[in-house]
Formats: C-alpha cells, structure tokens, sequence
C-alpha cells in the first residue's frame, strides 16, 4: 500500500490522446488570421509545451507575430471543438484506477487552463479519482512544470521522496527533478526520439499496464534513498 504518498500526471500524452484536437484548433487559428495551414508544416511536436511558446513558435512559420490574438482564437477553438477530441489512451483507465487503489493520492499537473483540464476529466469520467487538478490560470500564465509541481507539494505538504511524476514531455521530467520528486516518463505520448532518454527520468515506462508497477518501485526506492536511473 501506498498511503502517504503522492503520484502526479500530466494530461495531454499521458492520460488523454491530445495531439488531433490540438492541431485542429491550430489550423482553425491560422485559417482566422488568414493563412492557410502549411500540410508540411511539422506540428508533431504540439503537445506539451506552454500555449505562449507554442503559438509564437508556430506563427514564426507564417511570419506573423500576433500571438495575443492568436492565443484567444486558439482557446476558443479548442473549447470549442479541439477539446472534444481527447479519447483516453487505452489501458491508462486501468492504470489510474489500480494506482488509486493503494492509497496514493492523485493529482494532475497540467500546462493546460485548470477549468479545461477539468471538463475533460469529467467528460472522459476520471475526475473523481484525483484530489485535485493543478493547470495554467484562464489567460495560461502559471503553465510552468516546475511551478505547478511545486504547488502541489507544498498546498497538500508533501514529501518530495513520497511523490513521483508521470509524463510523456521534458518539461514533465524536469519540472519533477527542480522539486527534487522522481519522474516516470511514457513512452505511448508525444516525446520526440531521443528526448526522454535526454530528460533521464528514473524509468521510462512502455505500456500503460506497466505503469502501477513502476509506480510503487519508484516510490518504495524513494524511500529508501536509491536514485539509480533504469530505462526500460
């Protein structure tokens, strides 16, 4: 049993698969500011980072620098439509379900606006397994990882060696790591090839099914001060 302990989850790549929701509302932006989408355009790499870097990131390609208004027509499309769009990747019900099981408390620490994050998880029927969702404010200020881990440590008074971190992005990993918590990494999410072997998270973890495993290990080593790093 976990109890007295703490497992944190991104959403976007980790829970719910994101990525065709997010890249629609994108086009939907650009289409409102009057482009016309590039199909060659790689956009692989959306999910994960916060929505300021990413539109200003995306608009370079179209030579455009109105991020402000870009940032609205975004969240209003992805309210819209995008966010209907998140099917939960299989096996993850399961997952939460077992790790919720042992006592843990669950927790989200997601750069997505707290509100929207939470009328996904109702709407896929997970909400009541965590105890508390933590995401950007409604104008996506607050999206940092290290910053949004932070919070939900110190708010519940956590032990860092009695949390761990799940996510499929760098920015999951190493918000983790500023907060001196171990982090597992996906491998069914949106990291580029190469980029979690980079990050170095305690573990990486192939398949939802495995995951409560790799769960209690990481905690239990935590406990007893092992910090040995074994990618799988």
């Amino acid at each position: 049993m976990l109890r007295g302990t703490a497992v944190l989850f991104d959403l976007d790549g980790t829970i719910i698969d994101s990525r065709s929701g997010i890249i629609d509302s994108i086009h939907r932006s650009l289409r409102d500011l009057g482009h016309t989408p590039d199909p060659d355009h790689d956009l692989t790499w959306v999910v994960g980072p916060p929505l300021r870097d990413l539109i200003g990131e995306v608009l370079q390609h179209y030579d455009d620098t109105r991020c402000d208004e870009a940032m609205d027509r975004y969240r209003r499309n992805y309210e819209t439509n995008g966010a209907r769009h998140t099917p939960v990747f299989t096996g993850m019900r399961e997952a939460i379900n077992t790790i919720g099981r042992t006592g843990a408390q669950l927790f989200i620490a997601t750069s997505k606006p707290k509100t929207l994050a939470e009328t996904i998880l109702t709407r896929a029927g997970l909400i009541n397994h965590f105890t508390q969702v933590y995401g950007a404010r409604p104008d996506d200020s607050g999206a940092e990882k290290p910053e949004l881990i932070g919070s939900v440590l110190r708010d519940h008074k956590i032990d860092p060696h009695n949390a761990v971190m799940i996510g499929d992005r760098r920015f999951d990993i190493s918000g983790a790591h500023a907060n001196n918590v171990r982090a597992l990494g996906v491998r069914w999410g949106y990291s580029s090839s190469g980029e979690m072997e980079e990050a170095a998270p305690e573990a990486i973890v192939a398949e939802p099914d495995d995951l409560p495993a790799h769960v209690a290990g990481q905690l239990t080593a935590a406990k007893l001060h092992i910090h040995a790093k074994t990618p799988v």
